[in-house]
């Protein structure tokens, strides 16, 4: 059995994967709110013969630390670059999912030279309101995850998914209720205090920005509009997918990933 893959990133213990091509270019996974790294398990299997992925469980996730809050976007931004620094990644494709979507684009504008391409999927410049966020907060104060999991994982996927495929909707319900707790309040509340709808302007990398067209947590319309305020951002929808579409249709968001990679490589 090999050695688990952890390292001291920024004071915290991080949980990551490298896998896929070695030589490859790289691609860093950034993953949404309660989930840990195997969210882009599908999208990786389609990825890996041509790329290098590397993907890790955000701080208060899965097997990384769980640090007291608050947590600032400043700081996942730096989780980001340190995990690029130890992996050898000079220019990389930077992929994120929700918040992982909103840590990526404050990569792009903190080290825009670090990024040859940005995939932000079903995510924004500003995700919900702060009285939604502290709602939330407050919920899972006093209730629990494992009391909300249900309907936080109905905004995931779509009724398709829900109807179909049960056991793996519960599989992922796991996924969220087996999250540190104050890790995840503690990204709510990042979440809660994050805007850069003022900021997003300067970014510079080449963009692509997509949403599930069935997603009910970050509409595609807010999507839309977000990204709209990246110069040369282009937008797309992912049919039959909700808010997490690597889920329902990986091969569909490997297939846009590659595209936009191979395109703004050219470029």
């Amino acid at each position: 059995m090999g050695a688990m893959n952890v390292t001291r990133l920024n004071s915290c213990l991080m949980h990551w994967a490298a896998r896929g091509k070695s030589d490859g270019p790289a691609i860093l996974f950034a993953n949404s709110l309660g989930t840990d790294f195997r969210l882009w398990d599908g999208v990786i299997a389609h990825l890996s013969p041509r790329y290098r992925a590397v993907t890790y469980d955000m701080r208060g996730h899965g097997l990384s630390e769980a640090p007291p809050g608050p947590y600032s976007i400043d700081c996942l931004a730096n989780d980001v670059l340190a995990l690029a620094d130890v992996q050898g990644l000079k220019r990389f494709a930077l992929v994120g999912m929700s918040v992982g979507g909103l840590i990526a684009q404050a990569v792009a504008i903190r080290a825009p030279e670090r990024l040859s391409a940005l995939i932000i999927c079903d995510t924004a410049a500003r995700i919900w309101t702060p009285d939604l966020w502290s709602a939330r907060i407050a919920a899972v104060e006093a209730s629990g995850l494992e009391k909300l999991a249900g309907g936080i994982v109905k905004l995931w996927v779509t009724e398709k998914l829900r109807t179909m495929r049960p056991d793996e909707l519960l599989g992922w319900q796991n996924m969220l209720t087996r999250q540190p707790l104050g890790g995840y309040l503690a990204m709510c509340g990042l979440l809660r205090d994050t805007d850069l709808t003022s900021v997003v302007l300067g970014i510079k990398t080449p963009t692509l920005a997509l949403a599930g067209d069935e997603d009910a947590s970050t509409p595609p319309a807010l999507v839309k509009a977000s990204a709209e305020r990246i110069t040369g951002a282009r937008f797309e929808l992912i049919p039959g997918a909700g808010h997490l579409p690597c889920i329902e249709q990986p091969a569909v968001l490997a297939r846009l990933i590659d595209r936009h990679i191979s395109e703004a490589n050219r470029g």
